[in-house]
Formats: C-alpha cells, structure tokens, sequence
C-alpha cells in the first residue's frame, strides 16, 4: 500500500502546507483547470491554499499554467463551482451527522447540549434573526459557531422547516463535519 504523501506545495505562496488545508487541482487532456479534491483524477496535481484570494491570485497571476509548464485555460466558472463543491460537501457531512443521530436542531435543543457540554461546535444559520444570534454567541463562549448556509439550504438539505440553529454532538462523526466546516470557512473568508 502507498502512503498518501501529506504535504504539497500552494502555487500561490510557495509555501509547503498540510494537503488538508489546500484545494487540489488538475489540468484535462483539453487543457482545462479543474477542481479535483477527491484526488481521483488523472494527471498532476496543482494545490492552492482554501482560500478564494489566493485562488483569485492563482487565476489572475495565471499561476495554473506556470505550475503546469503549459498553457492551460480557466473557465470563469470556476471560482462559484469550487464554493459549490465545497458547500455540497458540508452538507452532505450534515446529512450524515443527522442519519448518525449525533445532530441536533433546534434553539432548545442546540441550548441543552450546550450547557451539558455535549455539543462539540455550532452551526447557526446566516440569514438567523439577530436575536437568536446574540442569545446563541453569549451561550456557546468557548465552542465554534459556524455561519455558512442560509435557512433555505439547511432546510432544504435536511427536509426540515426553518433550521436556524444545530449543534453536532461530540463524536468522530463530529470531527469530520467540522472538517469541513473548516474548509469550507476557510475558502469562503480568506
């Protein structure tokens, strides 16, 4: 068996980072720079950090064809389709907490396992009343709250009506939603 090699380089900064903490692209037989952060796709990889300035960097300084020793092109698409991508894979981890019984919905119930120490991070609502936001802040001191989909998307992801606040209970189930919490925080304001 191979071992996964964990670092690479990011075009943008030169600097060697954590694979976990860069967006993997790869470049088709057409030439075209394509997301590819299940590493399942053909050719060399080309790592950017996840963050949308240093891919608007990587696009504007046409770093892509530096890294590909050709010339390579960029559809304008790429940066909603990258977001796209990065926010599908949030919720499809929130699906899978909800099936694993390790989410839970609800300003009540979000409160209760708050002030039992059982919920490992927050996940409220953008478009949440400013109230509810104040009261969920003030009662969450010390744990993550993560403000990434509007009511819609949560609601329409887990076929519930006005899904303002969640709390993911503590769980490996846990960590790997709050991966890409992360991931998707870190590319959407960086």
């Amino acid at each position: 068996m191979v071992k996964e090699d964990k670092e690479r380089k990011d075009i943008v900064s030169g600097q060697v980072m954590d694979s976990k903490d860069l967006l993997r692209f790869t470049v088709t037989p057409d030439n075209q720079v394509i997301p590819d952060f299940k590493k399942r796709l053909p050719g060399k990889g080309i790592y950017v950090a996840c963050s949308l300035s240093a891919l608007k960097v990587a696009i504007a300084k046409n770093l892509f064809a530096k890294a590909a020793k050709r010339n390579v092109r960029v559809n304008d698409g790429l940066i909603p389709m990258v977001e796209a991508i990065l926010k599908k894979k949030g919720l499809e981890a929130i699906c899978l907490a909800k099936k694993a019984g390790t989410l839970l919905t609800g300003f009540e119930k979000v409160s209760e396992a708050v002030k039992k120490g059982k919920a490992a991070f927050i996940l409220e609502a953008g478009d949440a009343g400013a109230d509810g936001h104040e009261k969920m802040l003030s009662l969450a001191k010390g744990l993550d709250v993560f403000v990434l989909y509007d009511v819609e998307e949560l609601d329409k992801a887990l076929d519930k009506v006005n899904t303002v606040h969640m709390a993911f209970l503590k769980s490996d189930m846990a960590k790997m939603v709050y991966n890409e919490f992360k991931r998707l925080n870190s590319f959407l304001n960086s």
